[in-house]
């Protein structure tokens, strides 16, 4: 990097400290739900943004571009699947989870609002999600933590991997520790806005300075495979309605991950007011549109522009790197690769305060401080953040097979969660009848057939997440028809949020 890209670069992020430590001066967090919801004060544009932000990961910015750069447009079948997921899950569930999760005791987790919901006195399966949720996310973070320094190591490659992994822990560990959900949320609004300006201003100044041939996107490329050893023939030919049927089929499935997703779906939990849903629904669902739209146009674009630059070494990745750096001076392609750090994250901060969240409101009180004060749930919370952080950063740089074999595995937790959480949550959601031994067959069953596709049947070539998804969905309606209808309590709940809607 020169040094103006230098500059930019570390000005950013020393503004997101700078942010997190007024939160913490101020004494923003001022208990638990401060501190883990923000006090469900957030606003139609900060839950928006936040949310989009913490779910659209680096990927968006090289995974996707760098995919459809090398195979074409076959590619983005899991970008279309997640907008519609994206849509979906606002539309339909955004409001009503706001209202219910505030009806259901005022539940500040997912796994308290199972419980809570159901008005059940039995902790089992909050317990249950809530490991769930800890073991998870602490994957999830330690991924975070290697996609971070790897993304770290491309734009600074003088600096070792182990040194880049631990900056980037520490800037994620200092201010989620300091600023907790409300400085989680505005770091993830302003990163949002950098993510979305980033990938339209590629290709905007790209389409208004360059004459592109289109002649060029037949040519094919191979390069070898840096890890297999496997040459990979990069073609471009692969239409969007040329792609294999299960490839299609997975990729729509993804949107069902987000019905269960959550460190996303508790944005919904922290919006101040039901009636501010339906503006942030609007202003998500047109983000990922334009951020998805741009990704793959700055793809096209530059398949024609760096092509063979990229796909002779391999190197798709940094399709994004190498445009901003092209067309833009320093001082901006610097603000635009901090674009790429942004991504990664607001991903990993938002995982690490559900995974604390989980341990303190959902394991530690419950369990063992019942009658614990504000206070120590919030200094219990902001502990559990640095312990958490540190055993992913132990998974993250350790170079054994068993850390190794559990990195693996965080490519199916977007599955389980989605799977096991998913059709529970809608139905809680949208069924009176519903009740608490239907959520306990929805999320185990659920959550075992996704497993046990992705360990046995993954080489149908479709995602777990689909069979998984609809197992639990089935299981869920089977188990709580073929047991007593919910109590007057529970309805009463679901009557509650229902009507509080109608008032809205």
């Amino acid at each position: 990097m020169q040094n103006v890209e230098i500059i930019v670069f570390i000005l950013y992020f020393v503004a997101l400290f700078v942010f997190a430590t007024a939160f913490f001066v101020k004494g923003a967090n001022r208990n638990g739900e401060d501190y883990f919801l923000g006090g469900r004060s957030m606003g139609p544009w900060v839950a928006a943004m936040s949310a989009q932000a913490s779910d659209m990961s680096a990927w968006l910015l090289m995974g996707l571009p760098g995919s459809i750069l090398a195979f074409g447009f076959g590619q983005i079948w899991i970008g279309i699947g997640l907008m519609l997921g994206t849509a979906a899950n606002w539309i339909l569930c955004a409001k009503r989870l706001r209202l219910f999760s505030k009806a259901a005791s005022d539940s500040i987790t997912i796994p308290q609002y199972l419980t809570n919901r159901f008005a059940s006195k039995s902790k089992t399966l909050q317990i249950v999600c809530a490991v769930i949720f800890l073991a998870a996310f602490t994957i999830y973070v330690a991924s975070a933590f290697v996609a971070g320094s790897s993304v770290f190591t491309m734009l600074f490659p003088e600096v070792s991997p182990g040194t880049a992994m631990l900056v980037f822990a520490l800037i994620i560990i200092g201010y989620t520790f300091m600023g907790g959900f409300k400085a989680v949320c505005w770091t993830d609004f302003f990163q949002g806005i950098l993510m979305l300006a980033a990938l339209l201003a590629v290709p905007i100044i790209v389409a208004a300075t360059q004459n592109l041939d289109p002649s060029l996107l037949s040519k094919v490329y191979q390069y070898t495979d840096a890890v297999s050893g496997e040459v990979v023939t990069c073609s471009f030919g692969t239409g969007l309605f040329n792609a294999r049927w299960q490839d299609v089929l997975s990729g729509l499935a993804w949107g069902l991950g987000y019905f269960g997703m959550p460190h996303i779906i508790v944005r919904f939990m922290s919006i101040e007011k039901p009636s501010m849903v339906k503006k942030s629904a609007i202003i998500a669902i047109v983000w990922v549109i334009l951020s998805l739209g741009a990704a793959c146009l700055m793809a096209y674009q530059a398949r024609m522009i760096v092509g063979e630059e990229l796909l002779t070494t391999g190197a798709q990745k940094t399709v994004f790197i190498v445009m901003a750096r092209r067309f833009f001076p320093p001082a901006i392609s610097g603000l635009l690769l901090a674009a790429i750090m942004a991504a990664s994250v607001s991903t990993a901060d938002s995982q690490l305060l559900v995974a604390s969240s989980s341990f303190t409101a959902d394991i530690y009180q419950p369990i063992f401080r019942k009658n614990a004060g504000d206070k120590e749930i919030l200094w219990v919370g902001r502990a559990a953040v640095v312990i958490i952080a540190v055993i992913a950063y132990v998974i993250a740089s350790s170079k054994g097979a068993g850390a190794q074999a559990i990195m693996d595995l965080v490519g199916n937790a977007w599955g389980v969660f989605g799977a096991a959480f998913g059709p529970t949550i809608v139905l809680s959601l949208f069924w009176r009848r519903f009740n608490y031994a239907g959520a306990c067959a929805g999320v185990i069953v659920g959550a075992v057939v996704d497993i046990l596709w992705f360990v046995f049947l993954s080489g149908t070539g479709v995602y777990e997440i689909l069979p998984g998804f609809a197992a639990g969905f089935a299981a869920a309606v089977i188990a709580a028809k073929l047991t007593k209808a919910p109590s007057a309590e529970v309805t009463a709940i679901y009557d509650a949020a229902t009507a509080a809607g109608n008032d809205e």
